[in-house]
């Protein structure tokens, strides 16, 4: 039998062969019983000892159930009373209700009638201590990662940083660029929560996630019944982020009979729901996001210049991971300490040697990429631990070339790997990795020591 959530549980009754029978049944379940014959010896033990619940009868001599709710030392408490009696009425177990109690039970009652009662007092008992420990998480993982916080070191980024400052007190619209998983998104937090309108909405659309065909409806918003499916008025985006921030990423993606109305915004500073014959003002300021080269969109003619123009009063350009190296070492901290924290794991660091491989990979995935890496060497790590799996391929290769032709260090080097990945394949397990390599036990245990892998 599982140890129950309300262990500590004090019977309030003044009728002994009440309270004997209740110590059967719930000792019976392993609950810890303790008994008081009436109100004032019950807060006697309360002062001396924490009870998870109280069984309170409602009648009783001197202070009945009524008014020992409305005791002050009660009311601060945490404890769950349930109220007990033979006289009761709906309007007695209302007025237990509102004086505090969790649940009320009609006497005479069946022993399982307390039982379940008490189960449901642990389940919202177990629900609420879920519900603050995912609070206390969702705190832990905002004090680590507050909103636009950028992690770096390198002077690249400062220069960038710098401008996001003083870039954030205009209203001008912004085009931020970068490859793939650089922070793009990132970086627009951080204009907007430096900016007034940091305690106002930002929202955020990727314009290649939705169809073009909903893509207006979306932005714009739009009035029922102007359209097939619209059977309620929709707010768009541009209404809903009004007096704070819109971002807009890959907006390259944007399709060209939706440009000009993109930039009729941007210009009027009023919207159009569709299907409306009125426009409304909004006060929404817009920052953008590509990873390709919108000039040479707009030479092809597959972006409009003049929206181009609009959308670029500023371009800021975030540089890859491969150009700030000294970056991925503290953002690879980081996110270790951030992921070990989300999931309650002890903290670690990473090695000198770590660093090294880290900063020799290339990151074509930038930001994004290093992230995922790292989550899964938590994964595959023992807790209080931290060991790097392999690299992709692509960082091998480099590290090949690296090596010269030395024949003794690349066939070190290949040994080692297919430990390693062996080691992962059966989640430690070194008899079955020696069957994989097709070695002994023996042999495996001396290659572990040799390249430092236990």
């Amino acid at each position: 039998m599982p140890r129950p959530e309300l262990l500590n549980i004090l019977i309030i009754d003044d009728d002994k062969s009440m309270r004997h029978m209740l110590r059967l049944v719930l000792e019976r379940e392993h609950y810890r019983i303790s008994e008081a014959e009436n109100a004032e010896k019950a807060l006697e033990m309360i002062n001396k000892e924490v009870f998870d619940a109280i069984l309170c009868d409602i009648r009783m001599p001197g202070t009945d159930g009524l008014s020992f709710l409305a005791l002050p030392q009660i009311r601060s408490s945490d404890i769950i009373i349930i109220m007990m009696s033979a006289y009761g009425s709906l309007d007695t177990a209302i007025e237990c209700m509102k004086r505090g109690a969790y649940d009320y039970i009609s006497k005479p009652f069946k022993p399982d009638e307390v039982l379940l009662t008490l189960k449901k007092a642990e389940e919202r008992l177990r629900l609420e201590r879920e519900n603050h420990r995912l609070k206390q998480k969702i705190q832990q993982h905002d004090q680590i990662s507050p909103p636009g916080q950028i992690i770096h070191v390198s002077e690249t980024m400062k220069k960038l940083l710098d401008q996001v400052e003083r870039l954030a007190n205009s209203e001008a619209p912004v085009l931020i660029t970068g490859e793939t998983g650089t922070g793009k998104e990132l970086v627009a937090q951080a204009l907007h929560h430096q900016s007034p309108r940091r305690q106002q909405p930002f929202l955020a659309l990727n314009c290649s996630a939705i169809s073009s065909g909903l893509l207006e409806s979306e932005l714009f918003g739009h009035l029922r019944g102007s359209f097939t499916g619209a059977d309620r008025n929709h707010q768009g985006l541009f209404a809903a982020a009004n007096g704070g921030t819109l971002f807009l990423d890959e907006i390259a993606e944007l399709p060209l009979d939706l440009q000009p109305k993109l930039l009729r915004v941007l210009q009027e500073k009023e919207v159009r729901p569709v299907g409306a014959t009125k426009s409304q003002p909004i006060n929404t300021r817009v920052i953008a996001a590509t990873g390709v080269d919108l000039k040479d969109l707009v030479n092809k003619q597959l972006f409009r210049e003049d929206l181009y123009y609009r959308l670029a009063v500023v371009d800021l350009n975030i540089p890859p991971l491969r150009e700030r190296p000294e970056d991925i070492a503290v953002i690879s901290q980081f996110f270790l300490r951030e992921i070990n924290a989300r999931q309650g794991l002890p903290p670690t660091t990473l090695s000198d040697e770590d660093i090294r491989q880290l900063q020799s990979y290339t990151w074509p995935g930038n930001v994004r990429e290093l992230q995922n890496f790292i989550e899964k060497t938590v994964i595959f790590s023992r807790p209080g631990e931290i060991r790097l799996c392999q690299l992709p391929e692509e960082r091998r290769e480099r590290l090949r070339c690296d090596e010269g032709l030395s024949l003794k260090n690349t066939i070190s080097r290949i040994e080692k790997e297919y430990i390693e990945r062996a080691l992962l394949k059966t989640g430690g397990n070194r008899t079955q990795a020696a069957k994989l390599l097709e070695i002994s036990l023996r042999s495996l245990m001396y290659k572990i020591k040799e390249y430092e892998l236990g």
